[in-house]
């Protein structure tokens, strides 16, 4: 029986002659990877279920999607997972290596014809040299990793035929974007998709990475290009082995056959929100754009950045907007800085971070802000993907030329002078809100918190990880969660608390936070021996009651006894057994800060 391309691959793993459509297969997996996203979770399914390794020369962990292990919950995934491949001997690209899918290419690790899994959605970007790639989930990969196989469907097999001559102004994203406009998000979903055309055979590797990278936003299970020579040469060559290339059979049944005409393929943008709202460039040509992105494993490779190169020689990004560049790999990286590429990219005013992922999992560059417009190399363009703004999808010449424009246009498009924001005076004088007068009161009760440390810094009191809240009614639940022994503090607060603790209170950064977390919760007041310079500051100009003390032992205190604070004269008297003392009450700026509900009050 005749078979397809991804039959045929699947077939030389399952140990059987013929595969059909529908039928569920075990499957040999020639590369098993875990990413630092899902990777711990591969880790924790295996270890909690006693599981092995099958081989670990099979397997592999890439550090793709926070390569800058800027964020702690990556870092401690990524670190969890590095104990763990010391300990059982497997190999990890770590966050100086890149995107995982193109590494296992460029380092031979995968090769046409071969299987590989990966907790990456987008490792069908395999597709690009022959070979099946599939991304799974946790318990899926951990399995793989066990078992070394894993069961599968056999997809239907749909043939698509691109005839006529790509024009000049077409790219290969702009390519995909073609097909998606032509067959949206679901009509291939679920298919195995390959391409074919006189014109396709001469498509580059990297052209062909493009491509099949998009496979997942059109719903497919995979885009296979049959290998070229040019292909199977790369190939041999990093991964030392002879390969055979495989091709489907020629009277191969495929479920559906499509003919399209390249030649009549126009350069396209995705509007924002999905990446099949795919229309003609000239549509939206005009729009101001704030920022631009050019990498991710569609548009990362060495060919993208050379035709950026070429775009932005001699030009600098349009005034106001920002443009980040993200190649895929390290070798990318090294071969754009030994060309003198990267120079131009700095030249022009650009970004450049180290390779890997980038925007896709909100783990690198490339995030936007509301109302924030991007125009993106990336394959995906969801509500939320990329940050709170939208985010157009384009091929690495239109966003480059996009760039220097500061709004969307074409290589063949851009101005002389680029278009600058106009001002839309939303910051403009606006008529200062009158608050309601009320007596701020000098003598406080409250039942105390004594935490008998010193030197408690802003990271233990509001940790850099929640750095990004800006509303203060959100920021009381993570009062002390970074401090030992306290980190449930939030939860047992009440309103009209006092905390009375050691030195050097509120050492460390400047963050507000570490004074608002606890106005957002109720607290009254801190008393302390003494508070960080810049914590003093922040909380006399908030407001927020802070006085110092030299001994308060004679008060007698207890967890959770009431006292009351007198704030002018420093009087503090334990109202369980009436005991008093005098503390360094308010000086006069501070009472005067405080009456004003603040420096800005």
């Amino acid at each position: 029986m005749a078979l397809t391309l991804i039959e045929k691959i699947l077939a030389n793993h399952s140990g059987k002659d013929v595969v059909k459509p529908g039928e569920i297969i075990d499957i040999e997996i020639d590369v098993r990877v875990a990413r630092d996203f899902g990777g711990a979770n591969v880790v924790k399914n295996l270890v909690n279920n006693g599981l092995e390794v099958d081989d670990v020369f099979k397997t592999f962990f890439t550090f793709d999607c926070n390569p800058t292990g800027s964020d702690q919950k990556y870092a401690a995934n990524q670190q969890y997972c590095r104990l763990y491949a010391r300990e059982k001997g497997i190999k990890i690209y770590d966050i100086d290596a890149g995107i995982g899918t193109h590494l296992v290419i460029e380092k031979g690790i995968a090769y046409p014809g071969c299987t590989i899994v990966s907790t990456d959605s987008h490792a069908n970007i395999l597709g690009a040299i022959g070979a099946f790639g599939q991304g799974m989930g946790d318990q899926d990969i951990a399995a793989a990793w066990a078992n070394g196989k894993s069961w599968f469907k056999v997809p239907k097999s749909v043939k698509i035929t691109l005839n006529g001559k790509r024009p000049a102004n077409v790219y290969a994203k702009d390519i995909v974007l073609n097909l998606l406009n032509k067959f949206g998000a679901n009509q291939l979903l679920g298919y195995s998709v390959e391409i074919y055309g006189e014109d396709v055979e001469n498509f580059t590797l990297d052209q062909r990475i493009t491509i099949s990278s998009m496979a997942t936003e059109m719903g497919a299970i995979i885009i296979l290009f049959p290998p070229n020579d040019e292909v199977i040469k790369y190939a041999e060559e990093r991964s030392g082995r002879k390969i055979a290339k495989i091709l489907a059979d020629e009277d191969a049944v495929y479920e559906q056959k499509f003919e399209l005409d390249m030649s009549k393929f126009v350069p396209m943008m995705s509007r924002p929100g999905h990446p099949d709202d795919a229309i003609d460039i000239k549509e939206l040509k005009g729009s101001k754009i704030d920022s631009a992105f050019i990498g991710s494993c569609t548009n990362g490779r060495y060919e993208d950045m050379k035709l950026v190169s070429e775009i932005l020689k001699d030009r600098k990004v349009a005034p106001g907007v920002v443009l980040k560049i993200v190649p895929a790999t390290d070798a990318i990286w090294q071969q754009l800085l030994a060309e003198g590429i990267i120079n131009i990219f700095k030249d022009a005013g650009a970004l450049v971070s180290n390779a890997g992922c980038a925007g896709c999992a909100a783990g690198q560059v490339g995030q936007n802000g509301p109302d924030e417009v991007t125009v993106s190399t990336g394959n995906r363009n969801f509500a939320g993907k990329q940050g709170k703004g939208k985010v157009y999808l384009g091929s690495p010449a239109e966003v480059a030329a996009s760039a220097v424009a500061g709004y969307i246009t074409t290589p063949d498009d851009i101005p002389e002078k680029p278009a600058e924001f106009a001002a839309k005076g939303g910051f403009g004088k606006v008529a200062k809100k009158k608050k309601a007068v009320s007596e701020k009161p000098t003598v406080v009760e409250g039942k105390v918190w004594i935490i008998e440390q010193d030197d408690i810094d802003t990271d233990m009191i509001f940790h850099n990880r929640y750095l990004t809240i800006t509303d203060i009614n959100e920021m009381g639940q993570y009062a002390f969660d970074n401090l030992a022994g306290w980190e449930d503090f939030a939860k047992k607060a009440e309103v009209g608390d006092i905390i009375i603790t050691n030195k050097n209170f509120g050492a460390g950064s400047s963050r507000q936070q570490a004074v608002d977390c606890f106005k957002s919760l109720g607290i009254q007041a801190i008393l302390a021996e003494s508070f960080g310079a810049i914590y003093e500051r922040n909380a006399i100009n908030a407001g927020f009651p802070i006085l110092t003390y030299c001994c308060i032992s004679e008060l007698q205190l207890k967890q959770r006894d009431m006292i009351k604070v007198d704030l002018e004269s420093g009087e503090v008297t334990n109202l369980e057994n009436g005991k008093s003392l005098k503390i360094n009450s308010f000086f006069d700026v501070q009472m005067e800060i405080y009456k004003r509900d603040g420096l800005l009050g």
